[in-house]
């Protein structure tokens, strides 16, 4: 069969269009299913008395607000139920006022092995021991709303598989635009994007704190890794061994977006950086492995990864767009300006819905004119991917 070099350079500069598509549509689809699956009956069952319960929150220089953190985990432990704080190469009283809190303390210093993959695994390996049947991750600068260790830990036991609670940033005090469209892109990426996969029966990333895992799942994979998203890493691993992380709607925890400048820039350079890190390593594993075990699951997951950290998304599809605009114009092939146009229709839409059932509170239409503004000011964060890439865990310096 001959075929012409008109057709193959067509289906090349097709492929990256293509793409974008797909995963737009992919982001669109989780939006539209988030917005009938947020109506869904919660599961109000318990934790059964016979199972064990250990709560495990690594800190790294949290003095000062570990203590506000505890409070909301302690009232919701049971008799007999555990909380062990992993003081982590700490150089302050978050070791002394984690006791005064009434958890158990565990120190660890090491000046090489430095982040939460780290302190997580000294924690498992003390927890070893004694193992629980159940064990919950939780940051040390975090709220644990009323319920919500309940709630995970029963889903946790029953599907036999980790599961991630609602994780969300509240506004910093005298919030400004850019901490409203954070907040909201944060909401979609931990809520949204979640509740659309839980509704479609597939498993989710794991967002950060709030994860809840059968014993047998939390030692199936090593935990001990340094890398700045060790949450999603985490997540991953146990999705190919077996485990996917299921979302657990009725479990909500927050935290709060760093008012300065230079603690927000540092954040999200880590997000975004660890993101697209995981993205280029993970994404051919999930598919070789997909297609192996012939998991549907495996696929979704690579297709979540796929959909790159919101405004970067934006930017690729309108960028692609133009492009080939200018390809058709020139007289090659509308065939890819057709594929970018539904991809941008596709990402509207689904950002669209996503801010029509859960953003308005956070951003109002006005509030939207500003946001290409705001996307443009990020750039420096994704150039930097390829001149300076953040390859260390950097703690995000607390507001005070």
């Amino acid at each position: 069969m001959n075929v012409s070099w008109s057709a193959l350079l067509t289906a090349a500069l097709a492929t990256v269009p293509l793409l974008l598509l797909v995963t737009s549509a992919f982001l669109a689809l989780e939006c539209l299913f988030a917005l009938g699956g947020r109506a869904t009956a919660l599961d109000a069952s318990t934790l059964p008395a016979d199972r064990s319960l250990a709560v495990l929150v690594p800190a790294h220089n949290e003095a000062g607000g570990i203590g506000a953190t505890l409070a909301t985990i302690t009232p919701q432990l049971r008799m007999g139920d555990r909380l062990v704080v992993v003081a982590d190469n700490c150089t302050d009283t978050t070791a002394a006022e984690a006791r005064q809190a009434g958890a158990t303390v565990i120190e660890r210093q090491d000046s090489t092995q430095r982040g939460k993959g780290y302190a997580l695994d000294f924690g498992l390996r003390h927890l070893a021991k004694n193992p629980p049947d159940v064990v919950v991750f939780v940051d040390a600068d975090c709220t644990l709303h009323p319920g919500s260790l309940t709630a995970l830990a029963s889903q946790a036991q029953q599907a036999n598989r980790p599961v991630q609670a609602v994780y969300l940033m509240e506004k910093p005090a005298n919030p400004g635009l850019k901490d409203g469209i954070s907040a909201f892109a944060f909401k979609v990426k931990n809520w949204v994007r979640p509740q659309g996969l839980y509704a479609l029966g597939q498993p989710c990333l794991l967002t950060g704190t709030g994860i809840a895992m059968p014993w047998a799942a939390a030692t199936s994979v090593s935990v001990a890794s340094g890398h700045i998203v060790e949450d999603m890493k985490l997540g991953l691993d146990l999705a190919l061994a077996g485990y996917a992380p299921q979302f657990c709607q009725a479990a909500w925890v927050t935290s709060r977006l760093p008012s300065g400048d230079q603690a927000a820039t540092t954040q999200r350079t880590r997000w975004e950086h660890g993101h697209l890190q995981i993205f280029t390593e993970y994404v051919p594993k999930l598919l070789g492995q997909a297609i192996r075990q012939g998991r549907l699951d495996l696929l979704a997951l690579a297709l979540e990864l796929s959909v790159l950290p919101i405004t970067l998304q934006v930017m690729a599809v309108v960028a692609i767009a133009l492009l080939s605009l200018v390809i058709a114009l020139a007289g090659l092939s509308w065939l890819p300006a057709y594929l970018a146009l539904a991809a941008l229709v596709c990402l509207v839409a689904g950002i669209g819905l996503a801010w029509a059932g859960y953003g308005r509170s956070d951003l109002s239409l006005r509030d939207i004119l500003a946001v290409p503004a705001y996307m443009l000011s990020k750039f420096s964060i994704f150039s930097k991917f390829l001149t300076k890439r953040e390859q260390t865990w950097i703690r995000t310096e607390r507001d005070s």
